[in-house]
């Protein structure tokens, strides 16, 4: 019997169930927030040793002048841009699960601009911008650490490749819209939203693999 699937990625029927009865409580959205915080004050600090500017205003992520942290500069930090900053882990991911390095630079362009705190309206957060139900299943305690984030993603899409027996469209229309839609009407849905996610993830995958070959 064929798995099935919800429009957000996770397996139905029993495997469903474990996810309804853990159950994303307050507890566990301020602990989510915690570690978000905890994660954006680091991203503060490297960012005032490097002398690379700040994304936000710094008292959004320090809402008291006394948490403000005191930064002594003893070591010399190379910025360097966003789209660089995680190969290493794109390759180590892309060696575990056999998934080219460019596509998974792509889908990762394409979910969150490279942006490791980037959350979406409807709560998919991360650089692969994952579901927190589909996190837990992926086995990602913090979808805002970058190397957590980036394999639990690679190791879903891994699925929906193996899944759909290589079908890349199929794949990345399931990344974006749920293996549910896909099954639902028997292919690419008919979303204006999935049908623009599919054309720019190739053509990003096209240039990272022209980049690639250049290299």
């Amino acid at each position: 019997m064929s798995p099935s699937w919800n429009s957000s990625g996770v397996l139905g029927g029993p495997d469903r169930r474990q996810f309804d009865r853990r159950g994303w409580d307050r507890g566990t959205a301020d602990r989510r927030r915690q570690k978000r915080r905890r994660h954006m004050r680091t991203a503060v600090l490297a960012a005032a040793m490097s002398g690379a500017p700040l994304a936000r205003p710094v008292i959004a992520i320090f809402p008291s002048a006394k948490m403000l942290p005191h930064v002594d500069v003893t070591t010399e930090f190379e910025v360097v841009p966003a789209s660089e900053a995680y190969e290493a882990i794109i390759q180590e991911a892309a060696a575990e699960y056999d998934l080219d390095a460019a596509l998974i630079r792509a889908v990762m362009q394409a979910e969150s601009a490279f942006h490791p705190y980037a959350v979406s309206r409807a709560g998919a957060e991360g650089l692969m911008q994952l579901m927190p139900a589909l996190a837990d299943e992926m086995g990602v305690s913090d979808s805002f650490d970058p190397r957590e984030n980036i394999r639990g993603g690679v190791r879903y899409l891994k699925r929906l490749l193996d899944y759909h027996n290589g079908d890349l469209d199929l794949a990345l229309a399931s990344y974006n819209a749920g293996p549910g839609n896909v099954e639902r009407y028997g292919g690419v849905p008919p979303f204006r939203e999935t049908r623009n996610y599919l054309k720019t993830i190739k053509a990003l995958y096209k240039r990272s693999k022209r980049s690639s070959n250049a290299d």
